[in-house]
């Protein structure tokens, strides 16, 4: 199974400039380009949930 760039900002509640962003910079889920569509492997969106790589941010109080 594939998410979209939709479904996955969907999911992890950030918007998909962000996961456009991570892809040209090489960071986030691993992904596919098929015929010019943007697909994320379900295993690879998975494997950064379980890295906690999809934790939702928070600004840190500054001290």
């Amino acid at each position: 199974m594939h998410l979209t760039p939709q479904q996955l900002a969907a999911r992890w509640q950030i918007s998909e400039k962000t996961l456009e962003r991570w892809r040209r910079r090489g960071t986030g889920p691993g992904f596919l380009r098929v015929v010019g569509r943007v697909l994320y492997p379900l295993d690879q969106v998975e494997a950064c949930e379980a890295q906690g790589l999809a934790a939702p941010t928070r600004r840190e109080a500054r001290p």
